[in-house]
Parts: structure tokens; C-alpha cells; sequence
């Protein structure tokens, strides 16, 4: 199960610049991608319950009968992200770099701060500012007291 189709992506795609790699892929490629992007999504620890407990994906939640637009938006930015080659071992693999150089240019990073998206394996920054407000406050806990 994939959050969109592909039918939905490609309209999406269509009116967004730089998406070269998502026009240039086949089909099997493009719903390899959303599958992972879903994958992704769905490991996140979102607000709420599921709108029906026995389904398969996080969305929709609540009272919802559909899964909100900024969850698909999320889904493409992520899917066209996994096509043009992110991949999330890497990323958190540089993010243990303290230092780079070749000859006389050296890079130094403060690895005290990690991106959020990178940390939550979102490999788009867009795609988490539409996936945030749907996450729980990693502070909240939900206590309740049995008899």
C-alpha cells in the first residue's frame, strides 16, 4: 500500500520544478519510491489514533475518511528524494564526519545538531514542514491509571 498513486504524483510533478528524475523513471521505479516514501512516513509517531484500528497505513486518522493532502505532498517530495539517490544509511553515516579536507579546504561540522528530517529518516526537508504538525510532541506521554 502507497499513500497517492502514481496518476497523483505525476500531476503533482507537473507543476513543480526540478523533478528531471521523477519524468525520467518508469513506473515500477516510481511506485518503488512511494512505497518507500509510505515506509518512512509510516514509522513516525503521529498524533491521534487511526481512523480505522485493523487498517494498514497511519492515514486517515480520527474522523477522517481520507488521507490529508499534506501527507500525499509529503509522500511525493519523499518519493522523488529516494529516486534521485538519498539514501538515509549515508546520511546518518556523514552525519559522524567531524572533519573533511582535500589539500587546503577542510570542512568541520558541529555534530552537537542533526537535522530533524535526517534523525527521522525524512529525506526532504519539505517534505517534513508539511509532515511536523502532524506529529506527537516527542515529550507527550499518555498515562492512565488501572484498578
Amino acid at each position: 500500500m502507497i499513500y497517492g498513486s502514481i496518476e497523483e504524483a505525476d500531476d503533482y510533478f507537473g507543476e513543480r520544478l526540478n523533478t528531471d528524475v521523477w519524468a525520467a523513471s518508469n513506473d515500477t521505479d516510481k511506485f518503488k519510491a512511494l512505497a518507500m516514501a509510505t515506509r518512512a512516513i509510516d514509522r513516525l509517531n503521529f498524533m491521534g489514533s487511526k481512523a480505522d484500528p485493523t487498517q494498514e497505513l497511519q492515514f486517515p486518522r480520527g474522523v477522517d475518511t481520507d488521507v490529508p493532502g499534506d501527507i500525499l505532498t509529503a509522500t511525493y517530495e519523499c518519493a522523488i528524494a529516494f529516486l534521485d539517490g538519498f539514501d538515509p544509511n549515508i546520511e546518518i553515516e556523514n552525519l559522524a564526519i567531524t572533519h573533511q579536507g582535500v589539500a587546503e579546504v577542510r570542512n568541520t561540522y558541529d555534530r552537537t545538531f542533526a537535522l530533524q528530517h535526517i534523525r527521522a529518516g525524512i529525506p526532504s526537508a519539505t517534505a517534513w514542514t508539511y509532515l511536523k504538525p502532524y506529529l506527537r510532541d516527542p515529550n507527550y506521554f499518555n498515562m492512565s491509571r488501572v484498578n
